[in-house]
Parts: structure tokens; C-alpha cells; sequence
């Protein structure tokens, strides 16, 4: 037997090698008798192309930055008829092979920057209020520019939000009237803002003209229609969309463990017939009552009654029983199906909610996916399994519940509370496009305090920022710049500014200390400032104004920055202690003299406080140590008109950074033990000089309070009563047991 296998496999490896021959003698010679054609043909100047050749034919690596317009039919073989010819015209999709490469011309962005121009508003235009709130956040951002020449990307002002034929908002004509603007360009360059597209009955994503080269941000667009790294797709807003700053998530605490009442809600329209009615026509079958509550209506439309099936009058007296916003704040997750568009206003309403979002939209390409990893946040479902939903979400261990909400608190509150952060949020994302080189990555989208305030143009490296130290597993700094703010003449030696100079200098953390000169009077000469162990730096302001304080200055070299008044009285020990205090809240400002902030109900308006009390909502910079990057932010992030009426005041310059870094850190500053005459003490040392003893100080703080939080679209500051004391502090211990002991003494 085993003789027999032998021959056998012998037999057939013969067999195989000869049958190897012979094919491929064939191939062979077809090859080259292929070839002896063409050098023959070559010859006589004639090129043949045969349908079996032998080598395959590859694309042409160039092919992506061929212009859209100028590509060839794949397949020459299959004739286009006129009509199919007309259709593709009138197709938004005539650029559907579009991408950055071959549609943008990116030597717009690298001469100028990244900048957008708004055209001007064209006369009897009417504009709908969601699209005057996008067009206002373009133009209160620090990238409009009312010059064409130096723009990068162009909006139009033409009204192209609501592209449905049967709305009051459709704007007819609108292809002539685009085609007719002269910096057009056939779309290239720019950014085309929809919401709704298509009509009944199919309601198709036609947006009813030509959009040529231009990038989309459009919401409810299929990820068959979605052109990657080009269109942008944007979260579905109602009209009453705040245009600034936006509601706070409705996550107030974690619950533990984070169950409610409802496992999975919804509540809204059923289509007896068309596009997006079957899922939810079958949301019965997973309706229990208890805890899954999934309620449908019939009763919407004019003529709903001729057209509704045997539940419709059931599922009409069950719909009344329930309040959404009773079970809104009441359930785990939210159901978002499909209506008549992929897109759907519970989307973001769950988002705020804190409620899990469970996606029942097949082909939806989800808002901004191309940075936010929805799968933190929400669970992506699929129509065809809608009966696994409830099962599947059963099986999501607590911990991840209480995950998913965290992030879709963050998210919310990051890019989509107000139509300023989605409209900036599609800017950032085209911008990071233009420049690869120094995008933000995918933690940053994801992580707090979000991609709209981690500027990369800073740095592309995660450990110059303060949120991430933990990520990457670094220690925050070991050393602090002082920046001491000079206003007044240097007069005496006895001077408060060169007393706190001193104590600066001996603390065991401090690099070094920059004098930022801001006095009409010509800098001292080098001897008459105290010799230090560390180097001092004087800078003379050019400017001279109060926001020169918080530049990004290059001669700050750590990350640590304690900012000082002139007139601040400070210890070395308190320095010390604060400094040790700030490491482990990196992203904070820490520091001694706080304030506070209230709402006077019979003026309507915020008020400023210096009274001492249990709470506090700011540090002043005068006496405060805060990272590096703050500076870089209130001198880019911030807008002009905010920093001119600080320098106009010659106030309110710490108000504003107190602002700014509680709106990004979502966190009240830190309050440290300071000595009981701090106040006093500061103020007394020069009273007149201090722009303290001003009478209208506080009035002009007060106007300040109310003009930033206007800007910022809500009141960012936050309360605490939390107080960081040295361990032992006022103890009945020996002194000697205290690391801090000096404090005491002060």
C-alpha cells in the first residue's frame, strides 16, 4: 500500500508539472507574439491596445490630483447616454470624487492663513435665523476677514440651510444667482452649509444647484453620498439652537450605579407610508411599558386620518400618557431612529441629556466622525436588528454606562451646545486638513477640554499642554518663571516690587524672574535691582497696555508661569506652597486673593464682589500660578474687542483670564491659605499709585463682568468653598512638626 501512495503522488506531481508547461508555453508565446505586435506597430507609428493583455494594468499614481472635470469614464466600453450625461451634470454629487488634493487650492491657505471670508449680504436676500447664527459665529471668529484677497475659504451669504422645495425658507434661483457671483470659481475653495436637502416623497440629498468643487457641511448626509476628508457633516439643530455658549449638559453628578428609570426611551412621529417609516413602524414589537417606553404618533400632517393603519388611535392615547422631558431625564439610553431624512433632532437632545444615544440610521455618516470616536459615546445599531436592541444594551456593564454618559456630556458641551462651537468646530477640522502637519489627533477630539482649545499652532507636542500629563504619563513641572507686572517708577529701594523680586528668587522652584516694564518712566539701570540666585529678566512693553502681561512671551522657558502685581506682598514659604499646590492641579489657576461673582437679581445683570466670604469663582493674576499655555490662549483664542477694552480700562485684564480658564476647564480656580492682612497689606503699600484707589474700579470690573460673559454666550466662572492649607495647619502641634511653619507666623 505504501508503494502504491508513492506512484501515486509521483504520478500526480508529473502530471501537474506538465500541465504547468504547457500553459504556460501558451502565455508565453501569446506574450510574446503580443509584444513582436507592438514593436511592429511601434514602428510603423501605430499603438494597439488588446483587451487580454498580459501584465495588468495599473491606475496612474497621479490620478487624485487630476481636477474632477477632467477624469475620463472608467470604463470606455460602456457608452453614456445623453441622459445619463444630464443627470450627472445636475447631480450635487458632479464632484463626488473630490477631495482636498484635487479640489482645494491650498496655496490660498499657506500664503495667508487659514481665513474665511463671508460674502456681503446681496439686497432683498432673505437670510432664516439659523443661517444668520452661522454666518454670525463665522464672522466673530478669529478667522473672518472681510478681505477676499487674503481669504483661504469662502462662505456664501445666500441662504442654502433648507433645500427642501416645499419650505417657506427655500431660496429660489439660487443656482443663477450663485453661478453669478465673480469669486466663485466653480465652488472651489469653498464651504456650503445644509440642514435639509430633498422633498417628499424620496427626499434625495439634492440640494437643488450645482455645487462644483465646494466642500459640504451638511447634516443627515449617507456615508454613500459623504466624500471623505472633504465634506463635513454636521448634527441636525432645531431654530431655537442658542448661537453662543449654550446650555450645560443635565449630568449634574454620577450616580452609582448609573441606571435610571427608563432602560430605553423614545417618543415621536410614526410614517405610515415613504422613506423612514419602517423602523418606526416597528417599534412596537420592543415596546414593554416598563422599562423599555418606545411611543409613536400617527397623528401629524394635514390629512393623517385618511391615511392611518388599525394602532394609529392606540398608539395616539398611549403617546399622551408620557412626557419626553419627564423620560428624557429619566432613561439610560435614547433610541435615535431614522425619519424621513438619516438625521434627527433627538440626537442631540439625548447628547444633552446624558442619555446614551442608540443609533438606528443605516448609511448616516455620523456628525464630525471624522475626529469624534462616536463609539465612546453612543451605540451604533442597526435597523434590521432591532429586535437584539434591547438584549444588547441590557448586556453594557455599568462601568461602561457611566463612560458613555461622561463622554456625552463632554462632547456636548465641547462642539455642539451652540451653533458657534459646531460652526467653529467644522472650521478647526478643515483647518487640520490644510495643515497635516500640525493637527490635532484623535485624543485631543476626544478628550477634555476638547479640540476648540487645544490650539496646535502652539505645539504639536501633548506634554506642553496641561490636560495631559496623566495621558502621557508625565510629572507636571518642577520650576516657575515669575512675571512681575511693573507700573510705577523705581523710586526706593525700599520699594514693595523689590521686596517680592527677593522672595521669588529664594524659592527652591523658581527658574528664574521676568520684570515686564510697563512704567512711562525709562527702565531702572541694572544696579539698582537686588542680586538674586536666579537670573531677572527686564522687558520693556512695548505697548505698554495691561494685555501685554499675558503674551506668549520666548523668554518664558518653563510651563509653570507665577504671575505677580508690583505691589503683591508675598513670603517665599507662601511661594512655595502655592507652587506645590499648582502641581497637582496643572490645568488650574492657583493662587491667594479670590473674589467672587452673584447674579443681582434687581439690576438683571452679574456683580463683582471683593468681599470675604465662604465661597470664591476667581484668583486675581496678581498673586496666582497658572500654565504657560494661558497665554498663548487669551492672545489668540480671545477676540480683539475684549483685549481693547481691558487696555482702554487699564482693568479687568485678570477677570478675563479667569474667564478664559474656567470656560476651558470647566473647574473654579484654587484658593490657597494666605496670611490675614494680605489685603490690606497690599493695597496700603501704595495707595495712590495703585490703580486700586480708583473710585470707578469696581463699577468698571462690574461693566467687565457682563460685557465677557455676553461674549462667551453664558457665565463660565464657577463657585467653590474649597481652601488648600499646609498639612498641620493652625494645629495644636509643634511648630517644628510643620513643613510650612512660616505661614503661620505671617
Amino acid at each position: 500500500m505504501q508503494a502504491k501512495k508513492r506512484y501515486f503522488i509521483l504520478l500526480s506531481a508529473g502530471t501537474c508539472l506538465v500541465l504547468l508547461f504547457y500553459f504556460g508555453g501558451l502565455q508565453f508565446r501569446a506574450s510574446r507574439n503580443q509584444s513582436r505586435r507592438e514593436e511592429h506597430g511601434s514602428r510603423n507609428g501605430l499603438h494597439h491596445t488588446s483587451p487580454d493583455h498580459f501584465w495588468p494594468q495599473f491606475p496612474d499614481a497621479l490620478r487624485p490630483f487630476i481636477p474632477w472635470d477632467q477624469l475620463e469614464n472608467e470604463d470606455d466600453s460602456v457608452p453614456i447616454s445623453p441622459k445619463q450625461k444630464r443627470d450627472g451634470n445636475s447631480s450635487i454629487y458632479k464632484g463626488k470624487r473630490c477631495r482636498m488634493e484635487s479640489c482645494f487650492d491650498f496655496t490660498l491657505c499657506k500664503k495667508n492663513g487659514f481665513k474665511v471670508y463671508v460674502y456681503p449680504q446681496q439686497k432683498g436676500e432673505k437670510i432664516a435665523e439659523s443661517y444668520q447664527n452661522i454666518l454670525a459665529a463665522i464672522e466673530g471668529s478669529r478667522f473672518y476677514t472681510s478681505d477676499p484677497s487674503q481669504a483661504c475659504l469662502f462662505v456664501l451669504s445666500l441662504d442654502t440651510l433648507d433645500r427642501d422645495q416645499l419650505s417657506p425658507q427655500y431660496v429660489h434661483n439660487l443656482k443663477s444667482k450663485v453661478q453669478s457671483l465673480h469669486l466663485w470659481n466653480n465652488g472651489r475653495n469653498h464651504l456650503i452649509f445644509n440642514l435639509y436637502s430633498g422633498t417628499w416623497p424620496d427626499y434625495t440629498e439634492d440640494v437643488g444647484f450645482d455645487i462644483g468643487q465646494a466642500m459640504l457641511a451638511k447634516a443627515s448626509i449617507s456615508t454613500e453620498n459623504f466624500r471623505p476628508n472633504f465634506d463635513v457633516s454636521i448634527p441636525l439643530f432645531s431654530k431655537d439652537h442658542p448661537r453662543t455658549g449654550g446650555e450645560k449638559g443635565f449630568l449634574r453628578f454620577n450616580t452609582i450605579p448609573p441606571l435610571r428609570k427608563y432602560m430605553l426611551v423614545f417618543k415621536g412621529k410614526r410614517y405610515l407610508t415613504g422613506i423612514g417609516s419602517d423602523t418606526r413602524n416597528a417599534l412596537y414589537h420592543v415596546h414593554n411599558g416598563e422599562d423599555v417606553v418606545l411611543l409613536t404618533t400617527c397623528k401629524h400632517g394635514k390629512d393623517w386620518q385618511k391615511h392611518k393603519d388599525s394602532r394609529c388611535d392606540k398608539d395616539n392615547t398611549e403617546y399622551e400618557k408620557y412626557d419626553y422631558r419627564e423620560m428624557l431625564h429619566n432613561a439610560t439610553f435614547c433610541l435615535v431612529p431614522r425619519g424621513r431624512r438619516l438625521g434627527s433632532f433627538r440626537f442631540l437632545e439625548a447628547l444633552q441629556a446624558a442619555c446614551v444615544p442608540v443609533m438606528l440610521s443605516n448609511g448616516w455618516e455620523l456628525p464630525f466622525s471624522e475626529v469624534i470616536d462616536w463609539n465612546q459615546a453612543a451605540i451604533i445599531g442597526d435597523e434590521r436588528l432591532l429586535l437584539q436592541i434591547p438584549s444588547t444594551i441590557r448586556s453594557i456593564h455599568q462601568d461602561k454606562i457611566l463612560a458613555l454618559r461622561q463622554q456625552t456630556q463632554f462632547l456636548w458641551e465641547a462642539y455642539f451646545s451652540s451653533v458657534e462651537k459646531i460652526v467653529l468646530t467644522t472650521l478647526e477640522i478643515i483647518q487640520d486638513r490644510i495643515f497635516k502637519h500640525i493637527s490635532r489627533n484623535s485624543l485631543i477630539w476626544n478628550k477634555h477640554p476638547g479640540g476648540l482649545f487645544v490650539l496646535p499652532q502652539y505645539s504639536s507636542y501633548l506634554g506642553d499642554f496641561p490636560y495631559y500629563y496623566a495621558n502621557l504619563g508625565l510629572k507636571p513641572p518642577s520650576k516657575f518663571t515669575a512675571v512681575i507686572h511693573a507700573v510705577t517708577p523705581l523710586v526706593s529701594q525700599s520699594q514693595p516690587v523689590l521686596k517680592l523680586l527677593v522672595a521669588a528668587a529664594k524659592s527652591q522652584y523658581c527658574a528664574q524672574i521676568i520684570v515686564l516694564w510697563n512704567c512711562d518712566k525709562p527702565l531702572p539701570a541694572k544696579h539698582r535691582w537686588p542680586a538674586t540666585p536666579v537670573p531677572v529678566i527686564v522687558i520693556e512693553g512695548e505697548s505698554k497696555v495691561m494685555s501685554s502681561r499675558f503674551l506668549p512671551y520666548d523668554n518664558i522657558i518653563t510651563d509653570a508661569v507665577l504671575s505677580l502685581d508690583e505691589d503683591t506682598v508675598l513670603s517665599t514659604t507662601e511661594v512655595d506652597f502655592a507652587f506645590t499646590v499648582w502641581q497637582s492641579f496643572p490645568e488650574r489657576i492657583v493662587g491667594y486673593p479670590a473674589r467672587s461673582h452673584f447674579w443681582d437679581n434687581t439690576k438683571e445683570r452679574w456683580g463683582y464682589t471683593s468681599k470675604w466670604t465662604n465661597d470664591y469663582s476667581m484668583v486675581l493674576t496678581g498673586a496666582a500660578i497658572y500654565h504657560k499655555y494661558y497665554h498663548y490662549l487669551y492672545t489668540h483664542y480671545l477676540p480683539a474687542s475684549l483685549k481693547n477694552m481691558v487696555d482702554q480700562l487699564a482693568n479687568c485684564e485678570d477677570i478675563l483670564m479667569n474667564f478664559l480658564v474656567s470656560a476651558v476647564t470647566k473647574l473654579p480656580p484654587i484658593k490657597v491659605t494666605q496670611k490675614k492682612q494680605y489685603k490690606e497689606t497690599m493695597m496700603g503699600q501704595t495707595s495712590r499709585a495703585s490703580r486700586w484707589a480708583d473710585p470707578d474700579h469696581f463699577a468698571q470690573r462690574q461693566s467687565c463682568m457682563n460685557t465677557f460673559a455676553s461674549w462667551f454666550g453664558y457665565m463660565p466662572l464657577s463657585h467653590s468653598q474649597m481652601r488648600l492649607d499646609p498639612v498641620l495647619f493652625k494645629d495644636q502641634v509643634s511648630i517644628l512638626r510643620k513643613k510650612y511653619r512660616d505661614i503661620e507666623r505671617l
